[in-house]
């Protein structure tokens, strides 16, 4: 059973700006909160390609192996989560808007913990989708520049 968290934000961008700027898997780092991303497998491009987050803070961190998928330029990517952190599966979804893109950042995680994590992820999933709302902002922000 997974876990679902969302967030979204609306960029200044095309879709097709949009998608360049959200799939460029090495400058997530400067948006994305406690983590660097980077691509391994494919330089993280089409099905089958490889990406992998460190998110730590301090020294108490974890790495997290994916690989794509799904893979529909400029509007849709799926990662599955190959960890034992977080395991499940990550949608970044563009959308066409009037002002530009909507961006949604999606996560249908597997807890850790069996039953444990599944009976905590109404307590976890607000700080879990703050976090990726103070992400967003900061990719707005890293946009606006």
């Amino acid at each position: 059973m997974s876990c679902h968290a969302e967030a979204a934000v609306d960029l200044p961008l095309d879709p097709q700006a949009a998608w360049d700027t959200v799939m460029d898997w090495n400058a997530q780092s400067a948006w994305m909160l406690f983590t660097r991303v980077w691509a391994t497998d494919n330089n993280g491009q089409g099905i089958g390609g490889g990406v992998a987050a460190r998110t730590s803070v301090g020294p108490l961190g974890f790495t997290d192996d994916m690989v794509i998928t799904h893979w529909d330029p400029p509007r849709e990517c799926t990662v599955k989560h190959l960890g034992t952190v977080v395991r499940g599966t990550g949608t970044f979804v563009v959308h066409p808007a009037p002002a530009g893109s909507t961006f949604v950042w999606s996560e249908d995680v597997i807890p850790p913990l069996g039953r444990l994590g599944r009976t905590a992820w109404p307590v976890v999933r607000p700080a879990f989708e703050l976090m990726m709302r103070i992400s967003l902002k900061r990719l707005a922000a890293v946009v606006a520049r």
